[in-house]
């Protein structure tokens, strides 16, 4: 079972910048075929199939341990795409089109079947498929593919970075380079662990450092990378087992802990009178606090 937080990951700046094309690019890291959707969905089934857990339980746990992460980075990214094309359109009435100003937006969907808010689609405006949740049943080989899944959504997050420089954007995909780079290493040493190969010894990939990066940079000089989390207070502990001894590329020691990490509030969202959302005026809000009341026999 999982449990939720109301909270996100790392706080997103607040920007009066919209960029409906840096939130078109954005949505690649959630929807594509390397995005959080996708990383989310393997590990979950993964998890869901695993065979012989009791034995190989240091894997399972491992794996279980990074699909509660992966569900926290798709609320992010979702929250990064929404700050970016938050303020796109303003207000007017229907005839002098209030939309007009985001109808040569590279990626018009969530303008259209939305209210400017994520969706599960790529860059492109394609729907995220199952097609991309790759579930073999056999360690090595799902742990390769994972080691891969990872390197490849690193790709994605580094061109991402350079494709924009919108703030809220880069905040996101600074953190995110360096939390999937933890996931890098954790695969790769799980792999060692399996098969007795170092492939530790083929990170970075790119072999180009998160360090330079500004926005992965701060964080890794937090210490942010040498960081795994169980996101559970009992369970899921045999990941110490895997995670353990020096990082890689820096030697700082590696640290396992039992909890989750320190979030920050969900970002709240005004209303988008053109979008119609969310369709509540100042009158029905008051008919709602009425009915509430009266449901909860407040006086």
């Amino acid at each position: 079972m999982f449990t939720r937080l109301d909270q996100i990951m790392i706080e997103i700046p607040d920007v009066d910048r919209p960029d409906p094309n840096a939130a078109a690019a954005v949505q690649e890291l959630l929807g594509g075929k390397f995005g959080e959707m996708s990383t989310l969905n393997n590990y979950l089934y993964q998890s869901f199939n695993f065979r012989n857990k009791t034995k190989l339980k240091p894997f399972y746990d491992l794996v279980t341990s990074i699909t509660a992460e992966e569900l926290g980075h798709v609320e992010l990214v979702a929250h990064g795409i929404n700050k970016i094309q938050a303020g796109s359109t303003s207000y007017k009435q229907p005839d002098d089109t209030p939309l007009d100003s985001v109808k040569n937006a590279r990626l018009s969907y969530p303008y259209l079947a939305g209210a400017q808010g994520a969706m599960p689609r790529d860059s492109m405006g394609r729907p995220w498929t199952g097609d991309n949740v790759f579930n073999s049943g056999n360690l090595v080989e799902d742990l390769l593919h994972n080691f891969f899944l990872e390197c490849g959504a690193r790709t994605h997050k580094m061109k991402v970075y350079e494709m924009t420089d919108h703030p809220a954007a880069r905040e996101v995909v600074g953190f995110l380079l360096v939390r999937g780079g933890v996931h890098v290493v954790a695969y790769a040493k799980a792999l060692q662990m399996a098969t007795g190969v170092d492939v530790t010894k083929l990170v970075p990939v790119p072999s180009l450092s998160n360090k330079a990066f500004n926005e992965a940079r701060k964080y890794e000089d937090k210490g942010v990378h040498t960081k795994l989390y169980t996101h559970s207070t009992e369970d899921f502990k045999a990941i110490d087992q895997i995670w353990k001894g020096t990082h890689p590329e820096d030697g700082l020691p590696l640290e396992v802990i039992h909890g989750f990490p320190e979030g920050v509030p969900v970002p709240e969202y005004p209303e988008v009178e053109e979008e119609f959302a969310p369709g509540i005026s100042q009158e029905d809000f008051a008919e709602i606090a009425k009915r509430l009341k009266a449901n909860g026999n407040i006086k």
